[in-house]
C-alpha cells in the first residue's frame, strides 16, 4: 500500500505546475518625470531678479491652469501601493490534495479495498490540487499584468501633462521677454 501511495503522490505532484508563485516585481525605479523636466530662463531684456521672480510665479500659475500639472505638488509622483502577501509554496495544493484524497479514498473504499481507494483518491485529489495551484498562478499573473498596465498609463499621462506644462511656461516667459531653454 505504501508503495502505491508514494507512486500516486509522485505522479500527482508531477502534474502540478512548478511555478505557482507570483512573478517578482521589477525593482527598477520609475520616475514620473523625464530628465528634461527643468526649464532654464534668462532675462534677455535686463529684467531685475524681483521682476524675474514675479514673472516666473505668474507664468507657473498660468501653465498649471493650462496643463493641469503642477511640478511643485508634493503628491505628484504617486507611490505605488505594494501589498506583500505570503504565497503558499509551489505545489502545496497538489500535495494536500494527494494526501486528503488518499485518506478519503481509503475510508470510502472500506477495509477490503483501502489501498485501491487510496490510490484513486490520491490521483483525484492531486488533480484537483494541481488545478487549484494553476488557478492561483493565473490570478497572480492577471494582477501583475493589470498593475503594470495601470502604472504605464499613469506614467504616460503624467509625461504628457509635464510636456504641456513645459510648453505653456516657456510660451508665457518668452512672451514676457525671456530666453527659455
Amino acid at each position: 500500500m505504501f508503495r502505491s501511495l508514494a507512486l500516486a503522490l509522485l505522479s500527482s505532484v508531477a502534474l502540478a505546475d512548478p511555478a505557482v508563485a507570483p512573478a517578482p516585481e521589477s525593482t527598477q525605479a520609475t520616475s514620473a518625470l523625464p530628465a528634461s523636466a527643468e526649464v532654464f530662463i534668462y532675462a534677455a531684456r535686463g529684467q531685475s531678479d524681483k521682476q524675474l521672480d514675479r514673472d516666473r510665479y505668474e507664468c507657473h500659475n498660468w501653465a498649471v491652469r493650462q496643463s493641469r500639472y503642477n511640478p511643485s505638488d508634493p503628491h505628484l509622483a504617486p507611490h505605488q501601493q505594494i501589498q506583500v502577501v505570503a504565497a503558499p509554496p509551489a505545489g502545496r495544493d497538489t500535495v494536500a490534495g494527494v494526501i486528503s484524497g488518499a485518506v478519503t479514498g481509503a475510508i470510502i473504499a472500506g477495509p477490503h479495498d483501502s489501498s485501491e481507494g487510496a490510490m484513486i483518491g490520491a490521483v483525484a485529489g492531486g488533480i484537483m490540487g494541481a488545478m487549484s495551484d494553476s488557478a492561483r498562478k493565473k490570478e497572480a499573473e492577471a494582477i501583475n499584468t493589470h498593475s503594470a498596465a495601470a502604472d504605464q498609463a499613469e506614467r504616460a499621462r503624467l509625461e504628457t501633462q509635464a510636456s504641456d506644462y513645459r510648453r505653456a511656461i516657456s510660451a508665457c516667459l518668452e512672451g514676457r521677454g525671456y530666453t527659455v531653454k
